[in-house]
C-alpha cells in the first residue's frame, strides 16, 4: 500500500523571508521534496528565473487558467496574481512524493479548503521593525507599497490560525531545522502511518 506525499504548504507576510528559507531548504542535497513552482503575473526581481523561481505569466494568460480551473489556488497580491498549478501537484502526491509550496496568505487559505490533510507552516518575523527592514532592503517598492505591505503583514499575521504549527525566521537555517522537523514528526503520525500497518496485519 502506497503512502500518499504530503502537501507541506509554508506561508506568511510578505517580507518574511519565505523565499530565502524555500531555497535554503532545497540547497541540500538529502531534501526529497519536489517544489511545486508557482505563477505569478509580476516583474522578476534580479537573479530571478523563469521555470526555476516562478513562472512568469502575462495577466491576460493567468486569468485564462482561471477561467479553466488549472490552479489549485491564487490571490491577487498588490496588484499581482499569484498561483499554483493544479495538475502537477496532484500527480506528485499520488506517486508519494511530498511537494512543497511556498505561497502568499490567501493562497493558503484556498488550498485548507482542498486541501484539509495539508501540513500548514507560518513563518513569522522576529518583530514588525524586522519585518520592514527586509522589505526596505530590498530597494525594490516604493515607500507606499512598503506602507501598503506592512498594512497587509499585520492582517496576515492574524491569521495565523489557519495554520498547523508557527515558525520564526529568526536565522534562517534554524527555520529549516525547525520545518524539516516538523515534517518528519508529520510522517510518524499515526492517521497516516496507521493503514499501512493495518494492511500489513492482513497480509500476515
Amino acid at each position: 500500500m502506497k503512502e500518499k506525499g504530503l502537501l507541506i504548504v509554508l506561508s506568511g507576510p510578505s517580507g518574511v523571508g519565505k523565499g530565502t528559507v524555500r531555497k535554503q531548504i532545497f540547497s541540500h542535497p538529502e531534501t526529497a521534496f519536489e517544489y511545486s513552482i508557482s505563477m505569478t503575473t509580476r516583474n522578476p526581481r534580479e537573479g530571478e528565473v523563469d521555470g526555476v523561481d516562478y513562472f512568469f505569466k502575462s495577466r491576460e494568460d493567468f486569468e485564462a487558467l482561471i477561467q479553466q480551473d488549472k490552479l489549485l489556488e491564487y490571490a491577487e497580491f498588490v496588484g499581482n496574481y499569484y498561483g499554483t498549478p493544479v495538475d502537477y501537484v496532484k500527480e506528485t502526491l499520488e506517486s508519494g512524493k511530498d511537494v512543497f509550496l511556498e505561497i502568499e496568505v490567501q493562497g493558503a487559505r484556498q488550498v485548507r479548503e482542498k486541501f484539509p490533510d495539508g501540513l500548514f507552516i507560518f513563518l513569522v518575523p522576529p518583530s514588525l521593525s524586522e519585518l520592514k527592514n527586509r522589505i526596505v532592503t530590498r530597494g525594490t517598492e516604493s515607500e507606499d507599497v512598503i506602507n501598503n505591505r506592512m498594512t497587509v503583514a499585520k492582517e496576515e499575521i492574524e491569521m495565523m490560525n489557519l495554520y498547523d504549527y508557527v515558525v520564526e525566521n529568526d536565522q534562517v537555517e534554524l527555520a529549516c531545522d525547525r520545518i524539516n522537523a516538523i515534517v518528519v514528526a508529520e510522517h510518524c503520525r499515526r492517521e497516516r502511518v496507521e493503514p499501512r500497518y493495518i494492511k500489513m496485519l492482513e497480509v500476515e
